[in-house]
């Protein structure tokens, strides 16, 4: 039975693993999927900025789409899904968005405007979880409040916020928090031991990142096709 985007099945659950920013990177994702080799017990959680910057965000929301279908995918609302959200319900300036790289995502569905936006794809979009929490880990895109629960987060904290390495702290919970957003621009994963940042800067030249939490093992590729298989090693600020 396909499972619906967000809807994992925990009776099948075999890995989590977590996909960074995206940005229009088809090929990246592409060459990552094959890399990782989902089947139907695992999870993907996917952290969001699936549009702009890169060549196909089509391409992108397309296959997120038929992911949904080979496991359960848990795809989370990104800054740049946000902006393009407000651009088309009127709650913000369509230049805005374009500024930011949503040009490039027009581009890739060959529109002028958003009128034309394919119906499945802003259905993938509008469903978009903020944050997704397991009994060991929480997901957010961007960073969070250490003090406040994942449901009361402040909005800005989890699409916005940056990560500032030397004045993060754990969550009270105590739960590892996997978070994207702020560019690792040497390629690497940065592991705090309380916070891991996956965003490896796909879309700028660097690496597409997805994370296996249990193992920490992971999988890097580009947009060049190429691909490299790492494993954690925890580093301090």
């Amino acid at each position: 039975m396909v499972k619906a985007p967000g809807q994992p099945n925990p009776a099948s659950h075999g890995r989590t693993l977590v996909v960074g920013d995206i940005h229009g990177c088809a090929t990246a994702l592409r060459v990552l999927i094959e890399a990782v080799e989902p089947g139907p017990g695992d999870v993907i959680v996917t952290l969001g900025d699936y549009l702009d910057r890169g060549p196909d965000s089509r391409g992108v929301i397309e296959q997120l789409l038929a992911l949904g279908g080979q496991c359960g995918l848990v795809p989370l609302l990104g800054n740049h899904e946000e902006m393009f959200l407000a651009a088309r319900e009127g709650r913000a300036d369509l230049d805005s968005w374009l500024r930011f790289g949503g040009d490039a995502t027009l581009t890739s569905y060959g529109l002028e405007d958003l009128e034309g936006f394919p119906r499945p794809h802003l259905a993938f979009l509008t469903g978009c979880r903020r944050f997704y929490e397991t009994d060991t880990h929480l997901f957010v895109h961007a960073n969070y409040w250490p003090n406040l629960p994942m449901a009361q987060q402040p909005a800005n904290a989890l699409l916005w916020e940056h990560l500032q390495a030397d004045w993060a702290h754990p969550h009270y919970s105590r739960k590892t928090a996997v978070v994207g957003h702020t560019p690792q621009m040497d390629g690497s994963v940065l592991d705090l031991g309380f916070l891991i940042c996956i965003d490896t800067g796909c879309c700028k030249g660097g690496w597409l990142t997805a994370l296996d939490v249990g193992s920490g093992e992971y999988w890097q590729t580009n947009e060049r096709g190429q691909a490299r298989q790492r494993h954690l090693r925890r580093r301090k600020p």
